[in-house]
C-alpha cells in the first residue's frame, strides 16, 4: 500500500529542522517532527502543581498572606470605609479568598526554569503560546475557576516593553483567552507608574518595596470595562509569567482593589516558586 504524501507544512518542517534543528528547551535535545519544545521524557516529567484541581493550594495561600497582611495593617478597612469614629476601631472589609493557579512548580536548579526564561529573556513566544495552551487546557477542566470579565496581564513599564519587544505576561493571557478563558483581553487596564528594577536578586522585603505603588488602574479603560460587563462585582484574572514571593501580583491585586473594593480577583502564572 502507498503511503499518504506529505503535505507541504511536513516538508518545510523536515527542511526546517535540517538546517536548523529544533531543541527541547529543557534538555536540548533535538525533537522529532511531531515534538513541540519539549521531548516527549521532559514532557512526561513536567512537575506540575495541579493546583486548578484544588479549592486552596500553596500559590494561593502565600497570596491570601499577603491579602491578610494588608487587611491587619488597618490601611485596607481605612481606605474602604474612610476614617471610622473617635475611639473606634476601623473594621476590615470582608475580601474573598484569592484563587491562583500555576502550570509548573519553577525551581532555579532544574532545566524546567527554561520555559518561562526562553520567553521572558529570549523572544521565544512561540513556546510562551505553547505552554499557555497547556495552561488553559488545566483552566478547562477546574471546577474552582468562575465566570471571568477580563483577562488582564501584569504591564510593563513602557521603556522595558520597547526594549524587549513584547509583554511576556500579555502573550500567555493573549493564547488564555484564544483557548476561551475568560470574556475578552484588557492590556491596558492597569499601569506601570515607574520602571521597578529586576526581582530576581531582591530579598522578599525588597520585591515588596520595589514594586510598592508601582501600578494604577487606567480610570478611562476601566469605565468602558465596567459599562460593558454590566451590574454585579468584576471579575477579572490577573497574569504573570512566574509567581515568587506574590508581591508584584499583590501591588497589582492592590490598586484594582483600591479602584474598585468589590473587584473579584483570580491569579493564573506558568511557573510557581516553590
Amino acid at each position: 500500500m502507498v503511503g499518504r504524501r506529505p503535505d507541504t507544512s511536513q516538508i518545510l518542517q523536515a527542511v526546517g529542522d535540517l538546517l536548523m534543528p529544533r531543541e527541547c528547551i529543557v534538555c536540548g535535545q533535538p525533537l522529532l517532527k511531531d515534538e513541540r519544545h519539549l521531548c516527549i521524557w521532559c514532557r512526561s516529567d513536567l512537575p506540575q502543581t495541579f493546583f486548578h484541581l484544588q479549592g486552596r493550594n500553596a500559590m494561593a495561600d502565600k497570596f491570601n498572606l499577603l491579602v491578610q497582611r494588608h487587611i491587619e495593617s488597618g490601611i485596607g478597612a481605612v481606605q474602604d470605609h474612610g476614617t471610622p469614629p473617635e475611639g473606634q476601631e476601623p473594621v476590615p472589609r470582608y475580601t474573598p479568598y484569592v484563587w491562583a493557579v500555576a502550570l509548573f512548580f519553577y525551581r532555579s536548579k532544574t532545566g524546567y526554569r527554561k520555559i518561562t526564561q526562553s520567553l521572558k529573556y529570549h523572544g521565544n513566544q512561540s513556546a510562551g503560546r505553547f505552554f499557555a495552551r497547556m495552561l488553559a487546557e488545566r483552566l478547562k477542566e477546574s471546577p474552582y475557576l468562575g465566570e471571568t470579565d477580563a483577562v488582564v496581564p501584569v504591564p510593563l513599564h513602557w521603556t522595558r516593553r520597547w526594549s524587549r519587544g513584547y509583554n511576556q505576561a500579555e502573550v500567555i493571557a493573549r493564547e488564555l483567552v484564544r483557548c476561551g478563558i475568560g470574556g475578552t483581553m484588557v492590556s491596558d487596564l492597569l499601569r506601570r507608574n515607574r520602571r521597578t528594577r529586576t526581582q530576581t536578586k531582591l530579598s522578599v522585603g525588597q520585591k515588596a518595596d520595589n514594586v510598592k505603588g508601582a501600578f494604577s488602574v487606567r480610570r478611562k479603560t476601566a469605565e468602558r470595562l465596567v459599562a460593558g460587563c454590566g451590574p454585579g462585582p468584576l471579575n477579572v484574572l490577573l497574569v504573570d509569567d512566574v509567581f515568587t514571593t506574590g508581591a508584584t501580583l499583590f501591588a497589582c491585586w492592590k490598586a484594582l482593589k483600591e479602584w474598585n473594593p468589590d473587584v473579584r480577583v483570580c491569579i493564573v502564572t506558568l511557573g510557581y516558586v516553590g
